[in-house]
């Protein structure tokens, strides 16, 4: 049905200092599924087959077919917690699948025709790489895309100019949070030019 599965044990020695020795000493990430009718579960998966699947961007938006100790279940990845330096998984939190039932999932944002408002001498900040998305399993998209041909040196590009896909609602713009994408401003000037202009 999917390309994407992860293989995971259930874990029953749980709390920080267990998660701090699942990572260390068996190079372990632990995380926890929940949602669907039954009680969130605790698993550890291997730190190396979670960053082999991350490697492909598409993982983030895709259903995975999650293995835990030989029972299959569809789930979607809700968060991820990251080392701060070092960029690897540290724990993970899935979401069961239930056909019917509406998720949120995490879905990457893909800017295009950038070049546009570059030629019009802007530079371009992008403010999020992710979008917080809800609906159906059967309507998750692979990503947002954000067309900036149109995009003005001095603009904000906030949630509301963005087309969601059919079927699919912004988290944050449904609780009134209509957070910025990206921006274009003028380039900064060096301080040196400023200064021989002055002279």
């Amino acid at each position: 049905m999917n390309d994407f599965t992860l293989n995971a044990e259930v874990r029953s020695d749980l709390g920080k200092g267990a998660s701090r020795r699942l990572r260390r000493l068996a190079a372990l990430v632990p995380a926890v599924v929940y949602g669907g009718d039954k009680a969130p579960e605790s698993i550890s998966m291997l730190a190396k087959e979670v960053a082999k699947l991350l490697e492909n961007e598409a993982a983030y938006s895709h259903i995975i077919e999650l293995n835990v100790g030989g029972t299959k279940q569809n789930v979607v990845i809700k968060a991820l917690q990251r080392h701060p330096a070092k960029g690897h998984v540290m724990h993970a939190d899935f979401v069961r699948v239930v056909a019917g039932q509406k998720l949120t999932a995490i879905v990457p944002v893909h800017f295009i025709n950038e070049e546009a408002p570059v030629k019009k001498g802007g530079e371009i900040s992008h403010v999020t790489s992710e979008i917080e998305v809800s609906c159906l399993p059967k309507d998750l998209p692979e990503f947002i895309e954000v067309d900036l041909a149109n995009a003005e040196v001095g603009s904000i590009i906030h949630l509301s100019d963005l087309k969601a896909p059919k079927g699919v609602e912004f988290v944050a713009l449904a609780h009134g949070d209509d957070k910025a994408v990206a921006n274009v401003h003028a380039p900064r000037v060096a301080p040196e030019a400023t200064e021989g202009a002055a002279e």
